[in-house]
């Protein structure tokens, strides 16, 4: 395959996804669903948009403009997917694939239905495919390795795989920016950011800096439309839970009826709670951010009017050149 051939099939694999009927996006819901509970047919839909917008041609050209991928010694490598959110290993099959070589992949048990099913649709487009993805249980025969989990995890990934080139990811998360002076359409907007997926990404924001004296009226109103997140038995039970633990242990908390806000200095908060801590200055909001920026993905503020956010809303719909962790995954492969 050439360069050339590669990147057709995968611009039409993003084709095909977005013109799946409505039936056939159900059906691709109830087999994720079917593993893992989290995967709705709502945000299965929503990771199933993202991706077809990574696969827009003119994304993945300009994205592969400044690599030399015409001619590759084709080297087998290992990913780890996670499996948090949907489809959510896609980048670095798609990254691996579209370099020219090899993918040995050992799929989350959470998240092995999409990849499977994406794989069929891109190798019906160009069956040289077949040859280039293999789905494994041990990593034994890679030659490079891609590897996301958590800090714990990544530990055990590099010890592992430290004779070989590799990217180890650990843990990250993201933090929303406000100031008070947001409209009802931004704290709308945020609200996606929050909640998209249940909470569980990466990308998601599980921590919010705010001025002193900061209060959530506003963010509760203009989020209320996201009641029915406790119609999902297993977040109304992870809000049940968290809600017992503060009123036991009498920790000062905000209730809205399905988010619970609390004060903390840590940067992860559990499922249905939003940390939040306060910050006195610009300066002093510059020297939060600065201390967890090798824990943050992403930072995101009203219309991203802070240097190096992003809007509200934007958090979930990364472009094919949003490197996880900030890790430019094709420098790494193109050095193989």
């Amino acid at each position: 395959m050439t360069l050339e051939n590669r990147i057709e099939a995968f611009v039409e694999l993003g084709k095909q996804l977005q013109h799946l009927s409505p039936e056939e996006r159900q059906a691709w819901a109830f087999s994720a669903a079917s593993r893992n509970p989290w995967f709705t047919e709502d945000n299965v839909s929503c990771a199933m948009q993202g991706v077809a917008v990574m696969l827009e041609e003119q994304y993945l050209r300009e994205w592969l403009y400044p690599y030399h991928f015409k001619q590759v010694t084709p080297k087998k490598v290992g990913v780890v997917m996670a499996g948090n959110i949907p489809m959510v290993g896609f980048h670095d099959l798609l990254s691996v694939l579209i370099s020219g070589h090899t993918l040995l992949a050992k799929l989350s048990s959470s998240d092995d239905m999409l990849i499977k099913r994406l794989v069929n649709m891109l190798i019906a487009i160009e069956p040289a495919f077949a040859d280039r993805i293999e789905f494994v249980d041990l990593l034994k025969e890679a030659d490079a390795i891609i590897a996301t989990g958590s800090d714990n995890t990544a530990r055990y990934f590099e010890y592992y795989f430290a004779k070989r080139p590799h990217i180890i990811r650990k843990n990250r998360t993201s933090i929303g920016v406000l100031t008070g002076h947001e409209e009802p359409d931004d704290l709308r907007a945020l609200g996606e950011d929050i909640f998209r997926y249940y909470g569980l990404g990466c990308r998601n924001v599980s921590k919010v800096l705010v001025p002193e004296g900061y209060t959530f009226e506003k963010l509760f109103e203009a989020n209320q439309h996201r009641a029915n997140l406790l119609d999902h038995h297993k977040y109304q039970n992870n809000y049940d839970y968290n809600k017992s633990i503060l009123l036991v242990n009498r920790v000062p908390h905000f209730d809205n009826g399905f988010m619970l806000v609390q004060q903390s200095d840590k940067l992860v908060s559990p499922i249905s709670v939003l940390f939040y801590d306060t910050f006195a200055s610009l300066a002093d909001l510059r020297h939060k951010l600065h201390e967890v920026k090798d824990k943050t993905q992403v930072v995101v503020a009203a219309h991203g009017w802070l240097e190096g956010s992003i809007p509200f809303g934007q958090a979930q719909t990364p472009m094919v050149w949003d490197y996880a962790d900030g890790v430019d995954t094709l420098a790494f492969l193109q050095r193989l």
